[in-house]
């Protein structure tokens, strides 16, 4: 298991360090979604107020479209990582003989 230094003289797990970062990635793309999400749609329903016309949501195609990847980001960050789940299934093989 191959570990780091850390400022205040603690080892770090590379694997966790990995998932780690991960996950404070998808924090932030959450993050970054929410903020321009509400700015299109606060855009979208102030014009159409003006406007009188509420027929055409246009920031739903950003909405859906951002929301499949914010979703891949999510199971890539919270669902395990590829080596764990590699690991997993070789346990299961080597347990089953």
């Amino acid at each position: 298991m191959e570990t780091n230094n850390i400022s205040n003289g603690q080892q770090k797990d590379e694997k966790l360090w990995k998932l780690a970062k991960k996950r404070a990635e998808f924090k932030k793309y959450l993050l970054t979604y929410l903020v321009i999400n509400a700015f299109l749609w606060g855009f979208w329903l102030f014009n159409s107020y003006r406007h009188g016309d509420f027929s055409f949501p246009w920031p739903a195609f950003v909405s859906l479209g951002w929301g499949v990847g914010l979703a891949f980001s999510y199971i890539g960050a919270y669902s395990g990582y590829k080596e764990s789940l590699t690991e997993k299934e070789y346990n299961k093989l080597i347990n089953k003989n």
